[in-house]
């Protein structure tokens, strides 16, 4: 009866399979969230300079959409075991390289880790199509990202304190432990034998093809534009505030410990679910467009580090309601024979997120100073205010 409470808490008691989903996609964010303070602060020691680090960033994000876009050509040829197989193959290398002190090493491990997140993650998305149903989505999503800060909440401080007590291998180490274990069972769990295999359709699928599918239908390129857009405040934010914190002074422990306490802000999604059902989804969107887009802004003009630190965990506060609705949009959308192929283009936002911003914020870099990432990263969620108009009402 105990272990039923966290279902019924988080209004999941009735979807078979959901609570299982929800704590193994724990266990996969945190291995990639273990490193995630850590890996930007390495760079900018490794490469010398926060504009060096963005032309870094933006490298890695063409490895992981090549790794998203590919996975569907890989589970047809292959199958969806040896895929993950591969995935974690990727996660093993990157966790070798990365322990290395040298900068093609940091560039291989980092390519690889983003290749080897990416393919995983198909997979599981595929998995969670066909055992939640459509309808069920919105609720599951809320479930999911409660978990998902769970993980966020432990991985960067952890990563970073590691790193500082043992050396960047233990944080490394442990990720690649971890994604192993998550991986081998998911393949011995029988996840995986759900629903028809990609590997027995007669015709390959074609990344173009279906991106081309994609596009047509308006409410998959909403949902690829909004997820875009809070990803890619997410991802400046990882990046960005680890190196304000070094610059400033503040030191790298403390980078870690506000990406842990940012994430403390998706342990109230369950809260911002329950909004979103009553002031709508459209609403909850727009609002947290806006205000995470200003708040963030305003970080710009704080003089005073510590000032800033508490806006930065202001902005990251309202950032969760977007994190709510997280691919609810998308996987309400997605037709149920096109689930590999829809995903594997709607997932490309992540990485179009990995590679758009810090390509954008490296290119600023060269004529301004850190504060107008910030000012270029809540302009754009602002922006973004505009199209949540295009949500349906009754979502």
């Amino acid at each position: 009866m105990a272990a039923l409470m966290p279902s019924r808490l988080l209004g999941i008691e009735d979807l078979p399979g959901a609570m299982r989903l929800s704590i193994l996609q724990c266990f996969l964010v945190f291995t990639w969230a273990l490193p995630s303070a850590l890996l930007p602060v390495q760079a900018l020691r490794i490469l010398g300079s926060a504009q060096s680090v963005s032309l870094f960033f933006f490298g890695v994000g063409f490895a992981g959409l090549f790794g998203v876009l590919a996975t569907p050509w890989i589970i047809h040829v292959l199958g969806r075991s040896i895929t993950l197989w591969l995935g974690m193959t990727c996660l093993a290398i990157a966790s070798f390289c990365l322990s290395v002190e040298d900068a093609a090493f940091l560039f291989i491990g980092a390519a690889a880790r983003a290749v080897g997140y990416m393919v995983i993650d198909v997979v599981f998305e595929v998995v969670v199509m066909e055992v939640i149903p459509r309808r069920a989505m919105a609720r599951f999503e809320v479930a999911r990202v409660f978990f998902i800060g769970i993980g966020l909440i432990v991985g960067p401080w952890l990563g970073v304190r590691l790193s500082l007590d043992f050396g960047d291998w233990s944080t490394y180490g442990i990720v690649g432990s971890v994604a192993a274990g998550l991986c081998l069972y998911i393949l011995y769990s029988g996840l995986l034998n759900r629903g028809r295999s990609a590997k027995s359709r007669p015709v390959p699928p074609s990344a173009l093809r279906f991106s081309i599918r994609y596009l047509r239908q308006p409410r998959l390129r909403l949902a690829w534009l909004l997820c875009f857009g809070r990803a890619g405040w997410w991802t400046m934010y990882f990046i960005y505030v680890p190196i304000y914190c070094v610059e400033t002074g503040l030191g790298e422990e403390l980078g870690g410990l506000i990406l842990s306490l940012a994430s403390f802000a998706l342990l109230a999604v369950p809260l911002w679910g329950r909004l979103g059902r009553l002031i709508s989804i459209r609403v909850l969107l727009g609002l947290g467009f806006l205000t995470t887009g200003i708040i963030t802004m305003c970080v710009a003009a704080m003089a005073a580090p510590w000032a800033a630190v508490g806006l930065l965990l202001l902005a990251a506060a309202c950032a969760s309601t977007l994190d709510a609705v997280g691919n609810a949009l998308f996987l309400r959308a997605a037709r149920p024979l096109e689930r590999a192929e829809m995903a594997s283009v709607f997932f490309t936002y992540r990485e179009a997120a990995q590679l758009i911003p810090p390509g954008v914020l490296g290119a600023l870099l060269s004529f301004f100073t850190l504060p107008a990432v910030f000012v270029a990263s809540g302009a754009g969620m602002a922006a973004l205010t505009w199209f949540t108009r295009y949500v349906p009402r009754r979502f």
